[in-house]
């Protein structure tokens, strides 16, 4: 029996306790993995985003969030051909799997370069100008974009898998947005 894939949700791995349901390669048939019948907590999983991944990534700034960004590009592309391989088996064709995983790369290594070359190593984004709302200088205002408190989730297709997951993740990342991904099941 193949193994019963797992999750990262709350800050470890998930592991259903059923056997799960087969995951067939799409070209041979054979079984590659098996999906849980049940998944995470997702409430523990909104909780955990919410209490602790939230507030450890608003307290980055958007260039060290850009570095995290990137990082994860250039792990991901020293494991390019492992994420090529597995997504053969799921049926694409090699040119549709070449652009779903460099595109996602692609896209990681561009918001990464965005974050540094368009915000500031700052948690804050000012907007304007100083403005004087009151009489003698005494009282001013100053708009200013900043992280917000929540989590974004993002329910991805069976097409572009990677690329699909990348696209909405590195955004939200560098806005301070901690994920919760739930990708197509034979992804």
């Amino acid at each position: 029996m193949s193994p019963l894939l797992e999750s990262y949700a709350a800050g470890r791995w998930f592991r259903a306790d059923d056997e799960g349901t087969p995951l067939l390669d799409a070209a041979t048939g054979a079984e590659v993995a098996r999906l849980a019948g049940r998944g995470p907590d997702v409430a523990e999983m909104v909780r955990h985003a919410r209490e602790t991944g939230g507030p450890a990534l608003r307290a980055l700034t958007f260039h060290e969030r850009a570095a995290l960004l990137k990082a994860l590009a250039k792990h991901l592309t020293e494991r390019k051909e492992d994420l090529y391989a597995l997504s053969v088996r799921t049926g694409a064709t090699a040119r549709d799997t070449a652009v779903d995983v460099d595109g996602g790369i692609g896209t990681l290594f561009s918001y990464a370069s965005k974050g540094v070359r368009e915000l500031p190593n700052d948690t804050i984004v000012l907007d304007g100008d100083l403005e004087r709302l009151g009489w003698g200088g005494t009282f001013a205002g100053q708009h200013v974009f900043a992280s917000r408190p929540g989590v974004a989730v993002q329910i991805n297709a069976f097409n572009f898998p990677v690329w699909g997951m990348l696209e909405k993740l590195a955004p939200a990342f560098l806005a301070g947005l901690p994920s919760i991904v739930k990708p197509a099941s034979q992804t």
